[in-house]
């Protein structure tokens, strides 16, 4: 009995009686009780509070809040003035509403690649067909066919939200809305202009704020006008043009696309005046970095100089350098595929041949040369679509067309992987020690290969004139590298500590209406090349990323020597 009791309850050995069981009961279902009624308050008090998309309206003027749908929808759920606007951003089917989902479930955003190294030779016959940038730089990867972000990549990258640490009020980041392919897609922020060309185009909204905007002019805000004056110089007046962008030597038939001047809403843009930007520039280096839309742009303002002055060709294999005597002014280009480092070692469980992309290590090929340039102007993110391996804080991440280790998931997409390129790029040339130029970030070139992707039958052959506001079509992959890329730029502005000066081209959604630009199937002096659909209604291999010359590839110049000229007279009023 003895042992029993010692295997017994304590209260229960002890004699203690059950009245104690009620009490506790008793106890609890009051403290139950109280609970209650102190969530029934909290909540009333809750319920007459705003939300957190209305604080961040009262606060900063703007709603950001997004809501992800099943497939990879991002809908954004409010606009600028807090009104709702249910529009979506579609990342399973391209800017025609095509479902690009392949037999296992894969979403394909295909894009165009764009390779050019900086002494290039440029590839010819069928070798176009897969390069229609040239052969690139012989430490470059080669050309990939297309890229495929998976469903679950996508949707973490619909996820990401821009940051706005740092950023003072009213200097918000916000995306624009996507808007819907019906009558003016963005209300009061676009104008349609009729003019002699039967009001082909429309003014362009910014789609971000930046943080170091001033009062002066919004150059990005405007519309398409056409201009009889003609264009800045002939294909037959500049011998530096790459054969591919030489439309009108290739045969191009039309000549209008030539002819559409930039206008914004609330000034003007000179046309660009060679003696002058010389003048700016008298005893200064220009240098344009990136990949080969920067030799487009370079080549374009090589052109508008020569009508001036013919310069000296001083370049060697590092770099193409041009010297104008007059002013003692150098445009320089240096080749950098993705403006980090990129190597070719085996490294990890990634093999040698395909190239390792460092997110976070600037690219020492042009690194070194940065002290010596007063204008910098950048160029990226098409290589992202390439075949490529991330690596991270010496660890990989991710990879694009490559991931053998089906198991592990990756951490890094390759939209997400260009935002942070362009986070360590622009942050290494704001804390350089030496270097206390002006950088010029030109944002993501917009392509138009519609009714598919560059290798995949689409086209923009036909296109003779801009694309009036109403017809637009959105494209996803444009929008959020876009959006990527301000947000690195907006986040190395909060680390700046030398005294270069960082600007935001924004050109993207102007020159998304500039389908009507690019060579098309005009990409080759071949008396024999095809230009017209086949009999089963394929389109002839064709650019659609690079851009004619002359053509709208030369407004980018006139907004980078305005902004050139802003900041050199800033910087002369401040010093006086």
């Amino acid at each position: 009995m003895k042992s029993n009791l010692n295997r017994m309850p304590l209260a229960s050995a002890q004699g203690t009686p059950p009245t104690n069981y009620p009490k506790t009961l008793l106890s609890i279902l009051a403290s139950v009780g109280g609970l209650a009624l102190f969530l029934l308050l909290g909540s009333s008090l809750l319920a007459l509070q705003p939300n957190e998309s209305s604080v961040r309206r009262n606060f900063y003027g703007v709603d950001s809040s997004r809501k992800v749908i099943d497939g990879g929808i991002v809908a954004d759920i409010a606009n600028r003035d807090g009104s709702d606007v249910g529009t979506s951003r579609n990342f399973n089917k391209d800017s025609r509403g095509v479902d690009h989902r392949n037999k296992d479930g894969e979403v394909g955003v295909f894009r165009n690649s764009d390779s050019s190294a900086s002494q290039e030779k440029e590839s010819d016959g069928d070798d176009q067909r897969n390069n229609i940038g040239g052969n690139g730089d012989n430490k470059q990867p080669s050309e990939p066919q297309y890229t495929v972000v998976p469903d679950s990549e996508q949707g973490e990258t619909a996820k990401s939200s821009l940051s706005t640490q740092g950023l003072s009020e009213g200097n918000v980041v916000q995306p624009q809305h996507s808007g819907v392919k019906q009558g003016n897609r963005y209300g009061n922020d676009s104008t349609l202009h009729k003019g002699k060309k039967d009001g082909v185009t429309s003014s362009s909204p910014t789609t971000m704020v930046d943080p170091q905007a001033n009062s002066e002019c919004n150059l990005y805000h405007g519309k398409w006008i056409f201009d009889s004056t003609g264009p800045l110089y002939t294909n037959n007046s500049c011998p530096v043009i790459t054969p591919m962008q030489n439309c009108q030597g290739n045969g191009r038939p039309d000549k209008d696309y030539e002819n559409w001047r930039w206008k914004p809403d609330q000034c003007d843009l000179p046309r660009f005046n060679p003696k002058k930007f010389l003048e700016l520039m008298r005893g200064k280096t220009l240098a344009f970095i990136g990949d080969s839309v920067a030799r487009n742009q370079m080549e374009s303002l090589l052109c508008i100089l020569w009508q001036f002055e013919v310069p000296k060709n001083r370049g060697n294999r590092r770099m193409q350098r041009y010297y104008f005597r007059s002013t003692s002014t150098m445009i320089v280009r240096i080749w950098s595929s993705w403006l980090v480092n990129q190597t070719s070692e085996p490294f990890g469980f990634a093999p040698a041949g395909v190239a390792k992309v460092h997110l976070d290590v600037p690219d020492d090929v042009f690194m070194g040369f940065i002290p010596q340039f007063d204008v910098v102007v950048l160029s990226s993110g098409h290589w992202f679509a390439k075949q490529s391996v991330y690596i991270l804080n010496n660890e990989i991440v991710g990879g694009q067309l490559w991931w053998p280790k089906k198991s592990r998931p990756k951490k890094v997409n390759n939209i997400e992987a260009f935002g942070i390129s362009v986070e360590t790029i622009l942050t290494a040339l704001v804390r350089h020690p030496t270097y206390h130029g002006l950088t010029i970030v030109r944002t993501f070139s917009p392509d138009h290969y519609e009714g598919g992707a560059w290798n995949t039958g689409g086209s923009c052959t036909g296109k003779v004139k801009p694309v009036v506001a109403s017809d637009l079509a959105e494209n996803p992959f444009t929008n959020i590298m876009h959006e990527k890329q301000f947000t690195g730029y907006a986040r190395s502005i909060n680390k700046k500590n030398n005294k270069s000066a960082l600007k935001f081209m924004d050109i993207t959604r102007m020159f998304e209406y500039r389908h009507d630009g690019h060579p098309g199937p005009y990409r080759s002096p071949d008396p024999n090349k095809k230009t017209k659909r086949g009999p089963d209604g394929r389109p002839p291999p064709q650019d659609c990323l690079h851009w004619c010359m002359p053509g709208p590839v030369d407004t980018w110049n006139e907004m980078v020597f305005e902004l050139i000229r802003r900041e050199f007279e800033e910087k002369q009023s401040t010093s006086s």
